[in-house]
């Protein structure tokens, strides 16, 4: 390999690694106004729906951190959860294969 190859193939690897670091989702106006409790938070709260969320769990062959999967998986039920009109969310699964779901309250 060239010299020229190998730091294509250093700065390919570091944006690759980069990327499975970022944060790519937002919250949105809604979601800000959902908080992610627990099941015994949700007792005396009227259940709304679910959110069924989904992200990458790995780019590339390389798997992504569980934290940061985690934090997205949230961010995205928090974001579905107030566009459905509740301002509670409490997991209902574990991720699996990038998925998982969440009960959406209104207390």
């Amino acid at each position: 390999m060239t010299t020229k190859s190998n730091v294509a193939a250093s700065i390919a690897l570091a944006t690759l690694f980069a990327a499975c670091s970022s944060n790519w989702v937002q919250i949105s106006p809604e979601g800000q106004r959902v908080s992610a409790v627990t099941a015994a938070d949700v007792s005396a709260c009227s259940r709304v729906g679910v959110a069924s969320v989904n992200a990458l769990d790995s780019i590339a062959f390389v798997n992504r951190s569980a934290r940061q999967l985690q934090q997205e998986l949230v961010t995205l039920a928090r974001n579905e959860a107030g566009r459905m009109g509740g301002n509670r969310i409490t997991p209902e699964s574990t991720i699996e294969d990038g998925r998982q779901t969440f009960g959406v309250y209104r207390c």
